[in-house]
């Protein structure tokens, strides 16, 4: 089950898509195109692979073990750095969800 927040990382882009509820993920799914490498991962730091089932729906598969506050952490300010707005020794967090959070502003 995927706690929210959550967000997404696509496979080769720093970017990344914060996601606040189940309804913000089924839009983006719907949205994006996708690859099996993209993951969606959620305020445990658990990370979700996805795909559209045969009867077009979203099926969601836990992926590996939770990522740590430090991977976390180290993906927002790669995708702070992207956007060239903030000093990267600024962002620190508590938690994990602390730090997903981050991106809905």
């Amino acid at each position: 089950m995927i706690n929210w927040p959550c967000f997404f990382k696509l496979e080769g882009d720093d970017e990344l898509i914060y996601l606040g509820s189940e309804s913000d993920l089924m839009d983006e799914c719907q949205s994006l195109i996708w690859s099996d490498a993209d993951v969606i991962v959620d305020s445990d730091g658990q990370q979700f692979t996805f795909a559209l089932s045969k009867n077009h729906t979203f099926c969601f598969q836990m992926k590996g073990d939770p990522l740590t506050l430090e991977v976390v952490t180290a993906l927002i300010q790669a995708h702070e750095f992207s956007k060239a707005e903030m000093c990267l020794t600024k962002i620190q967090f508590r938690a994990i969800d602390d730090a997903i959070e981050s991106l809905s502003f």
